[in-house]
């Protein structure tokens, strides 16, 4: 590898994991647990991903690929897996939900907002939208869910109302933090898949600004909310038209997954030579 390519992929690794080493330290995990972790995913990568065509993968050639020895490649493979604790199905399954109680006419009022649904009982309840949108997930379960998260909460009169338009948990640490892990991997992997393929890139592009004034941030921050959220709700109703779990007749071969994200930051200015 050249030189040069060495030194931009250390500095942008370093650049990437000063947040996650800030993230690990105040959630007290200590750097062997983050090495092993580290470890386990060049592992299994190379296993899986860089295998010879027609042949097992040896521990030998993964101890090459990694840098490992091949007794440390078996040790980490003893290693147990580590999972998201479910915390990525609620996310998905609750996602649904609010995405088609938001774009669905049938749980919206007069004015196209999504309507306070009673529990049961009728075509418009909160049953009738978890059996559209969530399959067969108990749809008890999955309001203890999203009132557990603070998306949704009890009217006076018991019906239930919808607080957030999309599945962003005020509570339930573990859901946030599978959130870090899910909505940064495909980050990298846009911008990985960008380096090895730029004749057939995908869409990622920001705007950044480092000399705004302290008073503009919160008209900015709104801004942002208002015209991203009624961007994500516009592509929720075309991907949803096409997606066969949301509409099982729907033509086309293969399955893919497909994800747009937009995301909002701010913090004080550093120059280049601050930290």
């Amino acid at each position: 590898m050249e030189e040069n390519i060495t030194k931009a992929i250390a500095a942008a690794i370093t650049k990437l994991l000063r947040p996650i080493v800030m993230f690990l330290l105040r959630n007290g995990v200590p750097y062997q647990t983050f090495a092993d972790i580290a470890k386990r995913v060049y592992v299994d990568l190379a296993t899986e991903k860089f295998d010879i065509p027609g042949r097992k993968q040896s521990k030998s050639r993964v101890a090459i690929l990694t840098g490992l020895s091949r007794r440390e490649v078996l040790r980490v493979k003893r290693l147990p897996a580590q999972d998201d604790l479910g915390a990525l199905d609620r996310i998905n399954r609750a996602a649904r939900v609010i995405a088609g109680w938001v774009r669905d006419r049938r749980f919206s009022d007069e004015s196209g907002q999504p309507t306070d649904l009673p529990f049961d009982g009728g075509n418009v309840c909160f049953m009738k939208l978890v059996k559209s949108y969530s399959g067969d997930a108990p749809a008890r379960a999955v309001l203890d869910e999203l009132m557990r998260v603070g998306i949704v909460e009890r009217t006076p009169d018991g019906r239930i109302h919808l607080l957030e338009r999309s599945y962003i948990p005020k509570a339930g640490e573990i859901d946030k933090i599978a959130i870090l892990g899910s909505d940064t991997a495909d980050l990298v992997s846009t911008i990985d898949h960008n380096i090895c393929h730029p004749d057939t890139p995908f869409f990622q592009r920001k705007v950044n600004y480092d000399n705004l004034p302290s008073e503009a941030l919160p008209e900015l921050k709104k801004l942002a909310g208002e015209r991203s959220q009624a961007l994500l709700e516009h592509l929720d109703r075309w991907m949803s038209e096409r997606d066969r779990d949301a509409n099982p007749r729907g033509p086309g071969t293969g399955r893919k997954r497909a994800m747009v994200g937009i995301y909002y930051f701010q913090e004080d200015y550093k120059g280049e030579n601050e930290k």
